[in-house]
């Protein structure tokens, strides 16, 4: 089929390389506009840019799609479909009705759970025993239109988000491909989201990534890898930032905030964590054995 592409992330490049490779027609991909970044502030492609290069397709940045040019810039590409991932820019309702079989959309839970900006996040940081992907047929709602397909994933007792956002991008991928393969043979049917089960997953906030060790491990540990990679749960040992990248259900019980060894096992408000890497500030991620040879935390030690 001939579509359009609208992803801007790491998370739709996988998505764009399998319709491609399916041997779709892409029309255009759009994406968000190259921003500055680093330490020359150049401008940065996106990761879905820098791919529809490589593929040569014709690559669009608007600021919006909310106008008369916008609408007639997308008719002009006679698409049959367009396919959204992770694109940032809400798609007003002429643009969802322009493609002959309508916009959809790789969105990363099962829904109706965790619609929203942050789903991946959500729900390692609420302690899910699985997340997914559904493919759903865009509406205005948010992230409220019927769906076509979903696929299930087990989320693991010590599961990143990180893990999980790169377990969902190659399924969503596929997934996505399956969709129009139906579409195309004229067999893809749509059901509604039930009604029950209707959880928003808000957009992760800078006042929400500090640890507070006062919690049970448990949730202390989800946070931690419900936050991990980006942007990362964090603490301080004497005034110095540290970031917790991964963690796991420790031993003992003690003081919340307070080392129950020499290895990064810190008591919480109920149980321990054990931190298994973390993150000193303008350094590398690295192992907790890696760190500790640079800033030992002993027996007693307080983490604010």
């Amino acid at each position: 089929m001939r579509l359009i592409f609208m992803g801007t992330p790491d998370f739709a490049v996988p998505a764009l390389i399998a319709l491609a490779d399916a041997g779709h027609d892409i029309a255009a991909v759009y994406t968000r506009a190259a921003k500055p970044a680093g330490r020359g502030m150049a401008l940065q492609p996106t990761p879905v840019e820098r791919q529809a290069r490589l593929l040569g397709v014709p690559v669009l940045t608007p600021a919006t799609l909310k106008n008369a040019e916008a609408e007639a810039a997308f008719r002009a590409h006679k698409a049959d479909t367009a396919v959204v991932v992770a694109y940032g820019l809400l798609l007003p309702k002429p643009i969802l009705d322009t493609p002959r079989l309508g916009c959809f959309n790789v969105h990363a839970s099962l829904l109706p759970r965790w619609r929203g900006a942050a789903p991946i996040n959500r729900a390692v940081m609420e302690g899910d025993a699985e997340s997914g992907v559904t493919i759903m047929k865009m509406d205005v709602g948010l992230d409220t239109g019927p769906m076509a397909m979903a696929e299930r994933v087990s989320i693991g007792a010590d599961m990143t988000a990180g893990d999980l956002h790169d377990a969902l991008a190659r399924l969503g991928a596929n997934l996505m491909a399956s969709v129009l393969a139906a579409a195309e043979r004229g067999s893809l049917t749509l059901k509604p989201q039930p009604a029950e089960g209707v959880t928003y997953a808000e957009k992760i906030s800078k006042n929400e990534t500090r640890i507070d060790w006062a919690r049970p491990g448990k949730e202390v540990h989800n946070h931690i890898r419900g936050l991990s990679p980006f942007p990362g749960a964090w603490f301080e040992i004497d005034g110095a930032r540290i970031k917790a990248l991964r963690s796991t259900k420790g031993e003992g019980k003690g003081k919340p905030g307070t080392a129950l060894d020499d290895g990064l096992t810190i008591a919480c408000g109920d149980g321990a964590v054990r931190l298994v890497q973390v993150q000193a500030a303008g350094r590398k991620p690295m192992s907790a054995d890696e760190f500790l040879r640079g800033t030992p935390v002993k027996t007693g030690t307080h983490l604010a």
